[in-house]
């Protein structure tokens, strides 16, 4: 099932229009906000389709009765450019468990790439809601690879994957591996580069919230 939140307007879009905005890209302290202030309404949306169910709590005056969430999340993240993403999320969802993995495109002299996993940290997902966070979704294929990674730690109930942009044909693929997972974009493109650069897309998310990097 795709969500694709920027379909109903909101304050969302002010966010993501920053991103994009190269005249705003130099403050990568603002870039790193807004990325992190995605991943709060992205996990919010995400908990309004996760099971809860009903406690009581004791107020100063009486009783009250409220619905929580039911399930054990896990959140995964793909360094470094899913790490202020993936803190807005866990803000959120403030008791769930943590995954990072490193994935990063390995490119050849033809202009080619392959998905390089280097280092993965998680818990037992056996049973659990994982929500896989990447702010950008190109070709999809550091989903793909990272998911299948993550299956060694067990197989969860559910799978969301979660994303700031995406280019159509990421999502596509996503959708064909994945069928029965969630997917939840901000926003949608429909072009990617020869490079697989998604258009107009935002540019690389790892080097505006951080740094320029070297190229391998």
């Amino acid at each position: 099932m795709i969500h694709l939140l920027s379909e109903q307007p909101s304050v969302l879009g002010q966010f993501i229009a920053e991103l994009r905005d190269t005249n705003a890209q130099s403050d990568s302290m603002r870039f790193r906000t807004n990325m992190e202030r995605l991943g709060e309404i992205m996990a919010y949306e995400i908990s309004k389709v996760l099971p809860t169910h009903t406690i009581q709590v004791d107020t100063p005056l009486g009783q009250a009765t409220e619905s929580v969430p039911s399930e054990q999340v896990v959140i995964g993240c793909i360094l470094r450019a899913g790490l202020p993403f993936h803190n807005g999320m866990l803000r959120m969802f403030d008791r769930a468990g943590n995954a990072f993995i490193s994935a990063y495109r390995k490119h050849h002299k033809d202009g080619t790439f392959d998905i390089n996993i280097q280092y993965v940290s998680c818990p037992d997902l056996t049973g659990k809601t994982l929500i896989l966070t990447d702010p950008m979704l190109a070709t999809g294929s550091s989903m793909v690879k990272t998911a299948e990674a993550l299956m060694e730690y067990g197989t969860p109930r559910e799978i969301h994957f979660a994303a700031i942009i995406a280019a159509r044909e990421g999502l596509d693929y996503v959708r064909r591996m994945y069928p029965k997972s969630h997917i939840w974009l901000s926003a949608l493109d429909e072009e990617l580069t020869a490079k697989a650069y998604i258009v107009p897309g935002l540019g690389d998310a790892g080097d505006l919230a951080y740094g320029l990097k070297v190229q391998e």
